[in-house]
């Protein structure tokens, strides 16, 4: 397990006991958190939100157990049941079963919530028409490539190929706009230095709690990041509200693009362009 202590100050996790609460509930009171910590002096580094035991444990740099409860009951009123002082060591006993010490914000769920990402090569069927079929597949083979390097580097699961684009999910909200973000700096790069047909690709992201059955997730949360990839343009990642709010404090940067009508919607929905270059 990789990952170093994150701050100076002592490091403390506590318990929260909840009672018919969602992931997304969850995660709006630790986003309020995150807003009003430094005027607290304190880093709530991030959390994990049992859906079945109902429970939320966070992992907190704070000066004392006192401070990061009044972050806690400033932000959302939701005070821990239990708050204890924790060393390194403790910490990665308690998370033994995860691959990696979480990075300071990153947001990681026991319960079904899950980031959504699609891609999309753009034109794929006129590009198969010009191009012809073996030409068509190498460009289809960089996209591949491209992106399941990113899922391997930033903890994504491929869901499923579409056959013109990749559907992948994250634990984490962090690691998904990572990922989308790696995967068009990659493109850049492959464009500049490959004789082959420029790739085109349009980024999708949702945040929800999507139906699980056997390796494929289904729901409205998929449909959205689906529904959200068809709305970008090339080069482009737009991302639900729900992402945007979630991201606060991560150091991404959004652009708010209003609300717009999708399929299968029944009201508009309000989208955010990620901006990656710069």
């Amino acid at each position: 397990m990789a990952g170093a202590r994150f701050a100076l100050m002592p490091l403390f996790m506590d318990r929260h006991d909840f009672a018919d609460v969602t992931a997304q509930d969850v995660a709006r009171d630790h986003a309020a958190d995150l807003k009003i910590q430094a005027k607290y002096g304190v880093n709530y580094l991030t959390y994990w939100f049992d859906y079945g035991r109902q429970a939320t444990f966070c992992l907190v740099d704070s000066p004392d157990a006192e401070t990061a409860a009044k972050v806690h009951e400033h932000a959302h009123g939701h005070v821990a049941n239990e708050i204890i002082p924790v060393d390194q060591a403790a910490v990665e006993s308690f998370l033994g079963k995860l691959q990696h010490l979480p990075a300071p914000g990153e947001i990681v769920t026991e319960s079904a919530f899950r980031t959504i990402l699609f891609t999309d090569i753009e034109g794929s069927t006129a590009m198969t028409q010009e191009m012809g079929d073996v030409a068509a597949m190498d460009v289809l083979r960089a996209h591949n490539r491209i992106v399941r390097t990113a899922l391997a580097d930033l903890h994504g699961h491929e869901v499923k190929h579409t056959g013109d684009g990749i559907m992948a999910s994250f634990e984490s909200v962090t690691k998904g706009v990572e990922c989308a973000i790696a995967i068009l700096r990659a493109l850049d790069e492959y464009n500049e230095t490959s004789d082959n047909h420029p790739l085109g690709i349009k980024i999708g992201l949702s945040a929800g709690e999507p139906v699980t059955e056997g390796d494929d997730l289904f729901g409205a949360t998929v449909q959205l990041a689906s529904r959200i990839c068809d709305q970008a343009s090339t080069s482009e990642i737009l991302a639900s509200n729900g992402v945007r709010e979630l991201a606060i404090g991560k150091g991404f940067e959004f652009v708010d693009r209003g609300e717009v009508s999708l399929k299968g919607f029944p009201e508009p929905v309000r989208i955010a362009e990620v901006r990656w270059r710069g």
